[in-house]
């Protein structure tokens, strides 16, 4: 795919974003450049602006706020410099990305004790009125 001169729509398709996410990116000051515009009007996103894409959504995708993510986005495009606190920022969001795999291991942790538990009652044909309200 040549991604030189993308519309829009060839992004969202390229990204698995929605056209409305990216015009909310851009609203947001996240591109690290102004979208330039074709003579129509048409925003026209290059092939950095498409790993750039990656990157954010990765950071949405796993729960960095996007106050935060702003942040980061112009800690990035300021340029060179600043690289301490873009990696203070970064460290800050993998701790936070961290705890939550604990918790969801936690969380896995019941659910497949419960798994064992109806399996087990079922195995055993006496699950009738396991956990009922009524039991």
């Amino acid at each position: 795919m040549d991604v030189q001169g993308l519309s829009i729509g060839e992004v969202a398709v390229a990204t698995g974003l929605s056209v409305h996410a990216l015009r909310f990116f851009e609203r947001e000051g996240l591109f690290l450049r102004d979208i330039p515009r074709s003579a129509s009007g048409r925003r026209v996103f290059d092939r950095a602006d498409l790993d750039w894409l990656g990157l954010l959504n990765r950071l949405r995708e796993s729960g960095m706020p996007i106050a935060a993510i702003r942040e980061f986005a112009a800690l990035v495009a300021a340029g060179p410099g600043n690289e301490a606190e873009r990696l203070k920022l970064l460290r800050r969001h993998e701790d936070d990305v961290r705890a939550k795999i604990e918790e969801l291991h936690a969380c896995l942790d019941v659910v497949q004790a419960k798994v064992v538990a109806y399996g087990r009652h079922l195995d055993a044909g006496t699950a009738q009125g396991v956990w009922s309200p009524r039991g």
